[in-house]
């Protein structure tokens, strides 16, 4: 289980069977399935997703010694530095010099004014190079945010150790590990715009530079409730997807939140990464010890965790991981109802998803949970919800079958009861999405139902 999930550090934001697909033939599976994909469907109206991700989309910022690269997958990068700046690493006390450039995104004004928004970013880090994302907004009362901090990151960990940024606030929003959040909602208060800067970092005197593929947010104004309405079934359908499980690493890298059992964001990560084909070299693996199963997953751990939150899971660091391999991009948003994920489902794309309950309130899980992500592969002929989840004994143990009502309530929430009988906060419908850097159209369709370009 996450410990991204947990209430002191976070506000958690408010027809038989098709055929399976291969992991290794996931793209090759994405059109089965998608007759029954509405293109015109838009988001749910409590979400809005903005992404830049084009050449004319970088063109349109405003670059400081930045620079568009066209081409298949066009990105952004330094051009000439715009000036220099020493950083001290919190984490390690290390300070070093390094050269800088930024591009910061036209204003973006929100379609759904948001109580909470989520950045995220896709990128390539070589060695000696790092980035920063920010976000400053506006309020509707016509008032401006900071900018906020919403990470600092790198595909690596031998030059910066890659970190959120703790006690950001004005008095009327917060930063909350990765989550721009509004202090009292109840106020009336949203962010009705905000534009992202992105700062891109390198050793002085390289022709070294971060390319940034995608930089966007997800802003969302989702209403208390304690349940929501049933959805009706509409899909049997199953991709296949590795299974690993979180549990068989307890006690492996303590230094990364305290070993396996708090490993369920980066296990789910990877079983989709490899699904879409991904996967890592000896040379990257070296470093695990030779007597670990699965070492991709200690992998996993160690390249998504956010040293200030001290845990992986960290939302947005691990949509950064999954861009790190070839042809894949991510993305965190959150998604309206089952139907949303039956549509994904149906064009061959899985979904982490993450929620939180009692033990009793989800037959056959075995646990309750502050916070916990799992990997939805798929449906039964009932509707129930299949799921690889990585709080299990075993890799064999991970597919489990949740009950669709009980599973939609504990996941679309934003309000519930702890054990204590404590009001606390449920997770409102989030996940991510992982999908490759060039969707085929059935693909596009069905992200695009759900509000992700």
């Amino acid at each position: 289980m996450s410990r991204a999930e947990q209430p002191s550090r976070r506000t958690v934001l408010a027809a038989a069977v098709a055929a399976a697909v291969a992991g290794g033939a996931g793209r090759a599976a994405a059109d089965t399935g998608t007759e029954g994909v509405d293109a015109a469907r838009v988001a749910p109206p409590t979400v809005d997703n903005r992404a830049w991700t084009t050449y004319p989309d970088w063109r349109c910022g405003t670059g400081r010694g930045t620079r568009p690269v066209p081409g298949p997958r066009p990105g952004l990068v330094i051009a000439a530095p715009a000036g220099s700046t020493d950083y001290t690493d919190p984490h390690t006390g290390r300070t070093a010099r390094w050269e800088y450039a930024t591009w910061t995104s036209p204003v973006h004004r929100l379609g759904v004014p948001a109580t909470e928004v989520i950045a995220s970013w896709n990128a390539d880090t070589p060695d000696g190079t790092w980035l920063q994302i920010e976000l400053q907004g506006t309020y509707s009362d016509g008032t401006a945010t900071p900018w906020y901090v919403m990470g600092r990151w790198a595909a690596g960990d031998q030059d910066i150790r890659r970190t959120s940024v703790d006690d950001q606030s004005d008095g009327r929003s917060s930063i909350w590990t990765d989550t721009f959040a509004i202090d009292d909602p109840a106020t009336g208060l949203r962010l009705s715009s905000y534009r992202l800067r992105l700062t891109l970092y390198r050793k002085p005197g390289t022709r070294l530079t971060p390319k940034v593929w995608r930089v966007g947010a997800m802003g969302s104004d989702v209403p208390d409730r304690f349940t929501v309405p049933a959805s009706t079934p509409g899909l049997a359908h199953e991709l296949i997807v590795p299974r690993y499980s979180q549990e068989i690493h307890i006690g492996q890298y303590p230094e990364y939140d305290n070993g396996g059992e708090a490993w369920c964001s980066p296990t789910s990560s990877q079983m989709i990464v490899e699904y879409w084909g991904g996967r890592l070299t000896p040379e990257q693996l070296a470093w695990v010890d030779p007597s670990f199963a699965d070492p991709q997953v200690c992998h996993a751990a160690r390249f998504t965790f956010d040293y200030q939150y001290e845990g992986c899971g960290n939302w947005p660091f691990n949509a950064a991981y999954a861009a790190t391999f070839e042809d894949l991009q991510g993305v965190v948003t959150r998604l309206g109802s089952l139907t949303d994920l039956e549509t994904l489902i149906a064009a061959g794309i899985p979904a982490i998803t993450s929620q939180s309950f009692l033990k009793e309130e989800l037959t056959g899980a075995g646990y309750g949970t502050a916070g916990h992500l799992m990997t939805v592969i798929g449906f039964t002929a009932e509707g129930d919800v299949i799921a690889n989840d990585p709080n299990s004994p075993t890799n064999q143990a991970v597919r489990r079958v949740y009950k669709r009502r009980e599973w939609e309530n504990i996941w679309l929430r934003t309000k519930r009861y702890n054990a204590a009988g404590k009001v606390v906060s449920g997770t409102g419908g989030v996940c991510y999405l992982y999908f490759p850097a060039c969707p085929s159209p059935g693909q596009r369709r069905a992200l695009a139902a759900v509000g992700v370009r």
